[in-house]
């Protein structure tokens, strides 16, 4: 069992996954099984027809960022309804979105079990969740010193991570934890090096054991079973999830991330300067065509495409070269629609357990964590 904060779940934890992909559905039935089930913080109003009435065609930032408050408590309210008092309803914040202190404060109103924090080293999250010592703090990192920089500061202020989550870039879906892309692959990433490490900090630093689960290229029990023997507290999933029945986002998303093979798997710059893992769909072979050409072409700062500034650093908006050079927001939306001919569809590397087929969350859960 994975024990957070005083509380018992089964060692699988379901992984954020935005724009709308891991909402109230797939989080609920995550946590029905006695896991961790994520929302996933960005964007939440596109999945709410009045709100996307009131600011779909509207440039009014703080319109689009109360509607995407109001969305994210509606989701956590509702995922808290389909778990029926079991598991965990955690809420995945982005450190490298605008909204991220406002997200993770209503997250913690709106009653969120854990907060989960990735893209970025989230030092003030001890301060931003000081009004809500019940709720679980949990890091994205992926290796050891990421580790050793966020303790540090964090035991500073009185409070250590209540979990921290390990994520591979080699294997990982979404934006990847690694500075560069030629990085991603590199073996100090890798489990068997970032898991005694972080052990090793624990003792240096005298405190308590902190429960790592490690995420990126969970497929199948034989690998939760390494991870579990690599001393892991329990595993992290995010494309097998999103693929499944109570998954979020639209059939035709679904398919495509079932039916993508290795060869069509891309690692690329995401526009938020983090390297990113996605399908090779018809937008993204035609963007990274002409990526260099725009790269070239960026220019100093201007208005934000959807007029509400997403990220707090955006390469098109910024007109930073080494970034990439698109609308996340936009694209990350028509994925979450299904269309393949505009649509950004983030997917990890490995294949999925079940191929093609879309099954229950439950059937996923029975076969990762199988004896």
């Amino acid at each position: 069992m994975l024990r957070i904060r005083g509380r018992q779940v089964r060692p699988l934890v379901q992984g954020g996954m935005g724009v709308g992909v891991s909402a109230h559905g797939l989080a609920g039935a995550v946590a029905r099984e006695d896991c961790v089930g994520t929302i996933s913080s960005v964007d939440l109003r596109r999945l709410h027809p009045d709100l996307m009435l009131r600011t779909g065609r509207v440039r009014d930032r703080q319109a689009i960022e109360a509607a995407n408050l109001t969305a994210l408590d509606r989701e956590i309210r509702a995922a808290r309804e389909v778990a029926g008092g079991r598991g965990l309803i955690a809420v995945n914040v982005m450190r490298a979105v605008s909204q991220y202190a406002d997200y993770v404060r209503q997250a913690c109103k709106s009653g969120a079990d854990a907060i989960v924090v990735g893209a970025g080293l989230p030092f003030d999250l001890p301060e931003l969740t000081a009004d809500y010592p019940d709720v679980a703090l949990v890091p994205i990192l992926s290796e050891a010193r990421a580790i050793g920089l966020v303790l540090k500061k964090w035991q500073r202020k009185g409070r250590l991570p209540d979990a921290i989550v390990i994520e591979h870039p080699r294997y990982a879906g979404g934006h990847l934890g690694a500075a560069k892309l030629e990085e991603v692959g590199e073996s100090r990433f890798d489990f068997a090096q970032v898991l005694p490490a972080a052990r090793r900090l624990f003792e240096e630093m005298g405190i308590a054991p902190i429960p790592l689960i490690v995420a990126g290229g969970i497929n199948s029990p034989a690998r939760v079973r390494e991870a579990l023997a690599l001393g892991a507290a329990g595993v992290q999933v995010g494309t097998p999830f999103a693929v499944t029945a109570e998954g979020d986002a639209h059939a035709n998303f679904k398919r495509v991330l079932a039916e993508a093979k290795r060869e069509d798997i891309v690692t690329f710059m995401s526009v938020a300067g983090l390297p990113a893992r996605a399908v090779r769909t018809p937008w993204l072979a035609h963007y990274l065509e002409k990526e260099a050409v725009l790269q070239r072409r960026a220019k100093p700062r201007r208005e934000c495409t959807l007029a509400w500034d997403c990220l707090a650093h955006c390469g098109l908006r910024d007109g930073k070269p080494g970034m990439g050079q698109f609308c996340i927001d936009h694209h990350l939306a028509a994925a979450l629609r299904g269309d393949t001919d505009r649509g950004l569809f983030f997917r990890g590397s490995e294949p999925v357990p079940f191929g093609a087929e879309i099954r229950p969350v439950r059937e996923l859960t029975e076969y990762l964590l199988a004896a």
